[in-house]
């Protein structure tokens, strides 16, 4: 058995005890409120964070208790706990890691203190009900769930009980996540395609799509086809990915790769179809010049001959119907 092979056994274990650390994923839940670009805020060392949730063990009893306890049940695996509200397999874990506790890794309680915040996404103040709507719709490939409802009632109690204690300011350290230089070189598919393949594939398969156990629980998510977060999610903006990748990836290697690794197999997973922009008007060219015209989006780029997003399914997958349901 190879090293790599022997890791991704050992990663696979590692996941099925603790889920939240399944890998790439996509909400950037803690990036900044006005835009998907990283925050000068992301840029501080974990050394820096002067605030540290509160641990598990004191969850209050009663009501309260048990909101919280559902929120991080559905933080943890929306596909099981909020159905009919995703698309795809993708835990919100999977990119803020250790149940949205961990500095540095876009942390659930530096978001919940950051908002109401103008987002130049929607153009318009957002509130953190709102935020946590738009991760399903894009990052889930979902639908809204309402506001008020139980699901944004759990996920937003969870966030508060976590918050507790810290201050409101929208650049708490240890929020998104630390923004990883450009390289020397731009970053290219064909470097990404060999980085992906030496050290991504073994966890999430040759074509991005994923691993999943027997009894169809989440093991390594997919980074891209139908299963995956769609072209509206801020993952597909090449530096966010290349951020996550630096701090996380591999599994068990976290910071191992090189600045212009990551932003190459960013720039290759950021270059592989996945479900349409929820905001899709129609046309390819249209949208990426409304939603995506930036220099680290690839939708609308013709790539080996190929224009990412024309033919992009639908948003929305296969929602979920029943709670519980699995693909």
């Amino acid at each position: 058995m190879t090293s790599q092979q022997e890791l991704a056994r050992t990663g696979a274990r590692a996941i099925r005890r603790r889920p939240l650390l399944a890998a790439l994923s996509i909400c950037a839940l803690s990036a900044s409120p006005a835009g998907w670009s990283l925050a000068a805020a992301a840029d501080l060392e974990p050394a820096s964070v002067e605030f540290t949730p509160p641990a598990e063990s004191t969850i209050p009893e009663g009501d309260m208790g048990a909101a919280i306890r559902l929120g991080k049940l559905i933080f943890d695996d929306p596909s099981r706990h909020a159905a009919g509200y995703v698309g795809n397999d993708l835990h919100c874990s999977n990119c803020h890691l250790d149940s949205g506790r961990r500095a540095g890794s876009a942390p659930l309680w530096a978001a919940y203190v950051a908002y109401p915040a103008y987002r130049a996404k929607n153009k318009r103040v957002n509130t953190f009900a709102d935020r946590l709507q738009d991760c399903f719709v894009y990052s889930m490939n979902g639908k809204r769930p309402p506001l008020g409802g139980p699901v944004l009632v759990a996920l937003e109690t969870y966030a508060y009980w976590m918050a507790h204690g810290a201050r409101i300011d929208p650049n708490l350290p240890g929020r998104g996540y630390a923004a990883v230089a450009r390289p020397p070189l731009a970053p290219d598919y064909e470097r990404g395609r060999r980085v992906y393949a030496q050290t991504c594939a073994l966890c999430h398969g040759p074509e991005g799509q994923g691993q999943v156990a027997a009894d169809g629980s989440l093991v390594f998510p997919a980074l891209w086809g139908a299963r995956s977060f769609n072209w509206g999610a801020g993952m597909t903006d090449i530096q966010n990915a290349a951020a996550f990748i630096k701090a996380n990836m591999p599994l068990g290697r976290a910071g191992s790769l090189s600045d212009q690794d990551s932003w190459d197999v960013a720039q290759f997973v950021d270059s592989q179809e996945r479900p349409q922009d929820p905001r899709f008007t129609g046309s390819v060219g249209v949208t990426r010049a409304k939603f995506h015209n930036t220099s680290t989006s690839m939708y609308g780029i013709e790539v080996e001959g190929y224009v990412l997003g024309s033919k992009a399914e639908p948003p929305g997958g296969s929602l979920r119907k029943t709670a519980g349901a699995r693909p």
